[in-house]
C-alpha cells in the first residue's frame, strides 16, 4: 500500500478551494473593478500601471484579487507572508523575478500582511520595485500611512476594500454548495434558506468565515434515512455561535469605533452610541479610555447647555474606578446615556479663539489695575484702580479686564440650547447696560 504523505494530506480548506480564479468569478469590490473603474481598466489594457496596496478588512478579496490579476495578465505570482517571510526569502524572489524578466515574463509578488514588515525589510523592495522587476501588491488589514514607509508608498497606488455584504457573501456561499469540482456539490445536501443568512449576516463580511462555517455545518451534520444531510439555522449557529468583533486596540478598528461613538453621542443618537459603546467593551477596549472620551466630551460638546453634564460624568468615571468591570458597564451607560440626550453647545472652542489672538498679539503686559498688588514693596502701582465687583450694586462694574491691544475683542459665543442662553442672558446684561447700577466710585476694595 502506497503511504506517500499525499495520500494522508488534509483537503484544502473550502475557502481555498472557492477562491474564484477569473475576473468573472470575483464577487463584490465594484468599486475597484467594476466596469470603467481604475482595475478593470487596467487589465482590460493588458498591463498593470503600478504597484498597489490593497487596505481593507479580512476576507474581503485583497489575496484572491491579486492572483485573479497576475493570472488575467499571464505574470508569474509569487505569494509571500510578511510574518514568515525576511530579506532572504525577497532575494530569492528578485533572482526568479530576474530569470522570468529575460523570458518576457513580469512578476507579481503579493506580501500578505505587509505592514508587519520592518523598515529595513520595506527598503528592501524600493530599488525592484523602482526599476519595475516586480508588480508588488502589499495586502494590510491595518491603514497603510501609518504602517508603510513613504518612499514605498509614493511608488504604490493604494486600493481600499470594503467588507463584503451580506448578498455578495450569499452569492458565494450558493456558489460553494452547487460547485461539484471545489465546492460542496457533489456530497448531498440542502442548507435552509434561514442559515444561508445567518451565515451571510453574521460573517461579518468575511467570506472566508463564512465559507469556513458553512464546510463545518455540512460535514459535521450527519445524514438523515434519505442519505440527505439537512443544515438547519441551529447548526449554522452552532458553527458561527458569535460574530467576532474586528478590533484592534492600537490599530485601524479601535480609532475608526471610538470616533463613530464620540460622534453618535454629539448627534444625540442614544440608540448608536450605546451599539458602539457595547462594541467596544465586548472587544476589550479599556473602559477608563471611554471615560476619558467622555469626560472630554462633556466639556467639548455639552459645556454650559448643561453644566450638570460634567459632574454627572466625573461622578461615573470615579464610580466606574470604584467597581470596575463587568458592573462598571452601568457607569459607561449612564454617561452615555445622559450625554446623548443632553443639549448640545460647543461654546467652549471660544478658548481657541482667545488663544489665536494672544499668538497673533503675542505676549501683552498685563493692565496695571489687574496686577497682584500684594507683592508691591516699592510703590510700582500694582493694582491701582482696580474696582472691587462685591462692592458695587449686583457685585458687578464696569472695567476693563483684557490688555488695552485687545480692547473690544470678543471670543465667547454663547450657544442656543438648555441652560446656556439664560446664563448667556445675564452676561449681555452685563455688558450692554454699563454703569446702569450707579457709577463706580472710590471704594474701600479699589486696592484689594
Amino acid at each position: 500500500m502506497d503511504s506517500s504523505p499525499s495520500l494522508f494530506a488534509p483537503p484544502a480548506p473550502l475557502a481555498a478551494r472557492m477562491r474564484a480564479r477569473t475576473l468573472a468569478e470575483f464577487v463584490g469590490q465594484a468599486h475597484l473593478v467594476g466596469p470603467g473603474r481604475l482595475l478593470w481598466r487596467s487589465l482590460k489594457a493588458g498591463r498593470l500601471f503600478s504597484s498597489m496596496i490593497f487596505w481593507g478588512p479580512p476576507g474581503s478579496g485583497k489575496t484572491t484579487l491579486a492572483r485573479v490579476m497576475a493570472g488575467v495578465l499571464h505574470c508569474q505570482f509569487v505569494s509571500l507572508s510578511a510574518v514568515m517571510s525576511g530579506v532572504a526569502d525577497l532575494r530569492r524572489v528578485v533572482e526568479e523575478a530576474r530569470r522570468h524578466q529575460r523570458q518576457g515574463t513580469r512578476t507579481v509578488v503579493l506580501i500578505d500582511e505587509i505592514h508587519r514588515f520592518n523598515k529595513a525589510q520595506q527598503d528592501a523592495l524600493l530599488p525592484h520595485v523602482e526599476e519595475g522587476l516586480i508588480t508588488l501588491v502589499g495586502a494590510t488589514t491595518e491603514n497603510p500611512y501609518f504602517e508603510i514607509i513613504g518612499p514605498l508608498l509614493s511608488r504604490a497606488k493604494i486600493f481600499i476594500f470594503e467588507p463584503l455584504t451580506a448578498e455578495d457573501i450569499g452569492i458565494i456561499l450558493a456558489r460553494a454548495l452547487s460547485d461539484r469540482e471545489r465546492g460542496l456539490g457533489s456530497i448531498k445536501s440542502e442548507v435552509s434558506q434561514e442559515a444561508m443568512d445567518y451565515l451571510a449576516a453574521m460573517a461579518g463580511g468575511d467570506a472566508r468565515r463564512a465559507l469556513n462555517a458553512l464546510e463545518l455545518a455540512v460535514m459535521s451534520t450527519d445524514p438523515d434515512e434519505a442519505g440527505v444531510i439537512r443544515v438547519d439555522l441551529d447548526a449554522a449557529r452552532e458553527c458561527m455561535p458569535r460574530r467576532d468583533l474586528m478590533y484592534d486596540r492600537a490599530g485601524e478598528a479601535h480609532y475608526d469605533t471610538l470616533s463613530a461613538f464620540i460622534k453618535s453621542v454629539r448627534g444625540s443618537d442614544a440608540d448608536a452610541a450605546l451599539y458602539w459603546l457595547a462594541r467596544m467593551v465586548t472587544a476589550g477596549e479599556d473602559p477608563r479610555l471611554i471615560m476619558r472620551r467622555l469626560l472630554i466630551l462633556a466639556s467639548e460638546d455639552i459645556g454650559l447647555a448643561d453644566p450638570q453634564a460634567l459632574v454627572q460624568v466625573a461622578a461615573a468615571s470615579q464610580a466606574l474606578d470604584w467597581v470596575g468591570l463587568p458592573e462598571g458597564r452601568y457607569h459607561l451607560a449612564q454617561a452615555t446615556l445622559y450625554l446623548a440626550l443632553a443639549p448640545k453647545s460647543n461654546s467652549t472652542q471660544a478658548y481657541f479663539r482667545a488663544q489665536a489672538a494672544l499668538e497673533d498679539q503675542g505676549a501683552t503686559r498685563v493692565p496695571a489695575p489687574l496686577q497682584d498688588a500684594h507683592r508691591d514693596k516699592k510703590g510700582l502701582g500694582h493694582g491701582q484702580g482696580y474696582l472691587y465687583p462685591h462692592d458695587f450694586p449686583g457685585h458687578w462694574v464696569d472695567q476693563a479686564y483684557l490688555p488695552a491691544e485687545l480692547d473690544g475683542a470678543s471670543f465667547y459665543e454663547p450657544g442656543t440650547e438648555g441652560e446656556e442662553p439664560e446664563l448667556a442672558a445675564r452676561w449681555r446684561r452685563l455688558k450692554n447696560n454699563l454703569k446702569k447700577s450707579g457709577s463706580p466710585g472710590s471704594q474701600s476694595g479699589e486696592e484689594q
